[in-house]
């Protein structure tokens, strides 16, 4: 609200008329922010340029409550705007590698028909083989070995699309080792279950289903920590999701190790969810750094 009769030399020299001066600013766009304080106040004021600076001018029998204002206005100022959350920057959608695994799970099924029964014999998952002659690599290999041709198709799509989106979520090489540490805690956990007794099995089920509980827990740990009662219900939404697809997908007809799904569904899950203690920036550091 500028005066109509101050000029640039009254102003740089005595407060023309009784006015008093509020306060003095480098810009006249901080000057004009106080200026909005002294009209919500229902007080006129004069912003007059002076040299480098900018005056703000009042009535003087209104100077000490304009004065009081502004410096509340001030302290309530700290800190605002406040700056954005930080985010990690958008992924791109990972098929280029799941593609590569489903290609190495396909070349692997060849070899079984060109040597019949030697792979499996050697690779499967057994549970006396692994603990009382220590073969630990069949944690690892009974993952690229399939039954049958439909047990492979079967497996080989599901897989690419848990791995893209399990990449696309946490990162690609984050995502690739959390999906060996899960899966081959989940073989291990259905054979220490198994144990004694035989139990042999194969597939790579378990690793699908590894890559479907790390989404869980990580979709778990990923919701703001706090006591609201609408948190309990934002975490067990992707809970309930996932144990639902376990269902859906991991339970009925004839050949299927349910066992094997919910371990590694499980193991996923507790991986997913220490994975998701890295906050948006530091994975997306980590990720570059990779």
């Amino acid at each position: 609200m500028p005066s109509p009769d101050l000029t640039d030399e009254a102003a740089a020299g005595p407060f023309p008329g009784d006015l008093a001066e509020a306060g003095a600013y480098l810009t006249a766009s901080e000057g004009f922010d106080h200026g909005l304080v002294v009209l919500a106040m229902g007080l006129p004021y004069w912003l007059v340029p002076s040299g480098a600076r900018f005056r703000l001018l009042v009535e003087p029998q209104a100077l000490d409550e304009v004065r009081g204002q502004l410096a509340c206005f001030d302290r309530e100022s700290i800190g605002w705007p406040p700056r954005p959350p930080a985010q990690a920057p958008g992924r791109r959608f990972e098929l280029a590698t799941p593609l590569v695994w489903a290609v190495a799970v396909l070349a692997v099924f060849c070899g079984q028909s060109i040597w019949p029964g030697r792979l499996e014999e050697a690779g499967a998952l057994d549970t006396q083989a692994v603990f009382d002659h220590g073969e630990w690599w069949r944690l690892g290999t009974a993952l690229f070995l399939h039954a049958d041709i439909g047990h492979l198709v079967s497996n080989g799509l599901s897989g690419i699309f848990a791995f893209s989106a399990v990449l696309s979520t946490i990162g690609p090489r984050r995502g690739w080792l959390l999906l060996a540490l899960a899966s081959l805690t989940g073989n291990l956990a259905i054979a220490a279950l198994n144990y004694p007794g035989p139990y042999q099995s194969l597939g790579a089920s378990t690793a699908i289903f590894a890559g479907l509980g790390l989404l869980t827990g990580h979709a778990v740990r990923a919701i703001p920590g706090d006591r609201r009662p609408a948190h309990w219900q934002a975490v067990f939404a992707p809970l309930a999701a996932g144990i639902t697809l376990l269902g859906l997908f991991g339970a009925g007809g004839l050949h299927v190790d349910v066992g094997a799904h919910a371990t590694g569904f499980a193991a996923g899950l507790l991986w997913g969810f220490v994975a998701g203690a890295t906050s948006p920036r530091q994975a997306a550091d980590r990720d570059r750094q990779s």
